[in-house]
């Protein structure tokens, strides 16, 4: 007898057991169940995280470098007081810096604040306003679902124009186009002139699909007039990057005057800084939820061994039988442990149908995602806990001695 022979025997003698006992088979998939719905769910949280935070994380730009006052993901008190030390980012620093550059593509000087923004009847109480200049639509990778951006003229004039989200644009004017419309940031008017399209993912808590951007000189006029700054710096290449960083540093310390065994009193930020923090905590998350989840596996993997002895112990004539007639152990191991398999695919199965639906509902208060290869992963995880967990009773059955066997009663 070949292997696949013994294999489709194996499945019709499981299959005919586990039809023999409907109810203690639902009983002992349930704790399965149980354990793969937990897996499932915590892994499409964590999918769905992910996926929206690299969505999120991928308008800061691979190929973007920030100047700050201080590093975005400081270690201690002593490094922020440190920091704080600095002397602010100034708008010089940044027309120093596009004048100089020869790796940048683009640099613009961004300030930020708060501010309450009203249309007519409708408003918002707190929104991001972005102080900038025409090269921010570079360094920040933003589209416009309707109008234009902000034009080197009106950044260099200071007229009273803005680009709004689509969030907010929404809001003020529900089904409606403000292009054109008068809209009140901080009690002074601003003709909008573009909407941005929407970026969804982490920045529908409040970034860029909620924030109005006007130009440098009106933000000084209007919210903030000596705002601390920081500079965005996009790279002609992202394989210039590392000489770019260096250019930057190199202008940086010239302007600002340091002597060369004076350290940086500013920062230069990237991409890869979030990427590493998220990476930390994503970790701990994953690892926390799999200790937890796995616990649930393993009390159903503990069900399932309980009931493969049981199983065993009942059909100790049958193994005796089948030993005495020719079967190898190898036959009878691979019976038990198809019949432990099977059970928790079937319980994987039907925890897969409950999951389904479940993250439906999970979308409502968070991003989740059940992709094709968390369900891969989830039938993987039953299959080879129905392996584990029945391996034990299946080596019993396997080393039995056929006399014995028979005289069991």
């Amino acid at each position: 007898m070949n292997f696949f022979t013994e294999l489709r025997e194996g499945l019709l003698i499981s299959w005919s057991a586990i039809r023999a006992n409907k109810l203690r088979s639902v009983l002992t998939t349930l704790g399965i169940v149980i354990g793969i719905v937990t897996v499932t769910l915590m892994g499409t949280a964590i999918e769905g995280l992910n996926r929206s935070f690299m969505n999120s994380i991928s308008s800061i730009g691979a190929d973007v470098l920030y100047v700050d006052r201080y590093g975005w993901f400081l270690q201690s008190h002593q490094d922020w007081d440190k920091a704080m030390k600095n002397p602010r980012i100034a708008l010089a620093d940044a027309d120093e810096l596009e004048k100089q550059m020869q790796l940048a593509l683009a640099v613009a000087p961004v300030a930020q604040d708060e501010t309450p923004v009203k249309y007519k009847k409708h408003g918002a109480s707190s929104a991001p306003v972005i102080g900038t200049t025409e090269q921010y639509q570079v360094t920040s990778g933003l589209t416009l679902a309707q109008g234009r951006f902000l034009s080197a003229a009106e950044c260099d004039g200071g007229r009273p124009v803005c680009v709004i989200g689509s969030d907010l644009a929404t809001n003020l004017y529900p089904g409606g186009n403000l292009i054109g419309e008068t809209i009140s940031a901080n009690r002074h008017d601003f003709q909008v002139v573009g909407v941005l399209e929407k970026q969804g993912g982490f920045a529908e808590s409040g970034g860029a699909d909620n924030e109005i951007i006007v130009p440098i000189g009106q933000f000084t006029r209007a919210f903030w007039f000596s705002p601390d700054y920081d500079i965005q710096v996009k790279v002609r290449s992202l394989d210039d990057l590392d000489d770019a960083k260096e250019e930057l540093r190199a202008d940086l310390r010239r302007f600002r005057h340091l002597a060369p065994d004076e350290p940086d009193n500013f920062a230069i930020n990237q991409q890869d800084q979030y990427l590493e923090m998220f990476h930390k905590v994503a970790g701990t998350i994953e690892a926390i939820g799999l200790f937890i989840t796995g616990l649930s596996l393993f009390v159903g993997g503990i069900g399932i061994m309980n009931i493969m002895f049981v199983s065993v112990a009942e059909r100790t004539r049958e193994i005796g039988v089948r030993k005495a007639i020719g079967a190898k152990r190898r036959t009878i191991l691979l019976q038990f442990l198809i019949e432990a398999a099977c059970i928790c695919l079937i319980g994987g199965v039907i925890a897969l149908l409950i999951a389904w639906p479940a993250t439906l509902l999970l979308r409502q208060a968070m991003p989740a995602v059940l992709s094709p290869m968390i369900v891969i992963m989830a039938l993987l995880v039953s299959a080879v806990t129905g392996v584990l967990s029945g391996f034990f009773p299946a080596w019993r059955a396997a080393r039995m001695n056929p006399v014995d066997a028979l005289r069991n009663e």
